[in-house]
């Protein structure tokens, strides 16, 4: 029944966007429609009303952005990415696992222990080779404006505290929708496949899961510690988000318009990562108030990961085939 509803209020919006230009014609304004999944308490939603007070004031009022959080659209991030690629709505903020499946050259930012740290991941996402990344994404009418952050993820789950990749073995876990992320759990043992978010909470109550991943202020600010016992501080991937538009509603702006739209994007991927790392360190001493079981890997238990993760990375550096992981570790080096 609660997808049936999901579906409902997916189809009426496209409906409602099918029907009526993105400019209201009554005011002169057009109008920015951004959907995404996170919950209002989430970094990127507060900073969003930010987004949303620089672009309509710096616009003289010529663009009007409406937010729709906590997957109040669609319930998963494919969904929000398939609506803005086909106009039916303008932006969204994704977990950057999904647009790997509209571009396959975003697999390489899925693979783990990329990053040892923030300032590590800044340098290379906002340089030459991140940027490149943003650009391919028009040929899929998508407009890479900014990454963003859902910052370093970690293992959640039911059953037991998480030391070793054995710990993990036949745990039903929940990956992003991403084929690498689901190769990799499954290289360290665990029963893993992709599952929508809108969900989760839901599915962990049940025991359709017993375990997943996620950043802390995520599984913080969605109330999952209600329903998950253990977390183990693992950082074995730094996830970005992406803001994203429509790439066809972008290029039609009035060039003006484009400036001010980048200009509060930068705002937004600078504000939203400094309050994400602030949310972090905040929730995670909430969580252990809150009775969850914190572990931290030692960086001997680390590399274990590591070496369990390597023929993955190795299968998915000949697919993709056009040396982007050797650029990569060149962008962090220079």
């Amino acid at each position: 029944m609660k997808r049936i509803i999901y579906l409902l209020l997916a189809m009426t919006t496209i409906l409602a966007a099918c029907g009526r230009p993105n400019a209201d014609e009554s005011s002169g304004k057009t109008i920015i429609r951004m959907a995404y999944l996170v919950s209002p308490s989430h970094s990127s939603h507060i900073v969003a009303e930010k987004f949303v007070e620089q672009v309509e004031q710096e616009s003289g009022g010529r663009l009007e952005v409406e937010l729709y959080p906590s997957g109040s659209l669609f319930p998963s991030d494919r969904e929000a990415v398939e609506a803005v690629q086909l106009g039916n709505v303008e932006m969204t903020i994704p977990a950057l696992a999904v647009v790997s499946s509209f571009n396959q050259n975003f697999m390489l930012l899925d693979l783990p222990f990329l990053f040892d740290s923030h300032e590590e991941a800044y340098k290379v996402l906002d340089g030459e080779f991140g940027q490149s990344l943003l650009d391919d994404l028009q040929e899929d009418n998508l407009k890479g404006l900014v990454f963003a952050e859902n910052g370093f993820r970690h293992i959640t789950n039911n059953e037991r505290p998480i030391h070793t990749p054995s710990d993990l073995e036949g745990l039903k876990f929940r990956t992003l929708e991403s084929p690498v992320q689901t190769d990799i759990f499954k290289a360290f043992g665990a029963n893993a496949s992709p599952f929508a978010f809108g969900e989760m909470y839901t599915a962990l109550q049940q025991g359709t899961y017993d375990a997943m991943e996620g950043p802390i202020s995520l599984y913080y600010t969605s109330n999952l510690y209600e329903v998950q016992d253990y977390m183990t501080l693992s950082d074995h991937y730094y996830m970005p988000t992406a803001l994203l538009m429509n790439n066809d509603f972008y290029q039609e702006l009035p060039e003006d318009l484009q400036e001010v739209v980048m200009e509060a994007s930068i705002m937004f991927r600078d504000e939203q990562r400094q309050l994400a790392r602030e949310q972090d360190e905040e929730y995670l001493q909430v969580l252990k108030d809150e009775g969850v079981q914190v572990n931290e890997l030692t960086d001997e238990q680390r590399q274990a990961f590591v070496e369990a993760a390597e023929p993955v990375l190795e299968k998915y550096d000949e697919k993709l085939g056009n040396n982007l992981l050797d650029e990569l570790f060149e962008a962090k080096d220079e």
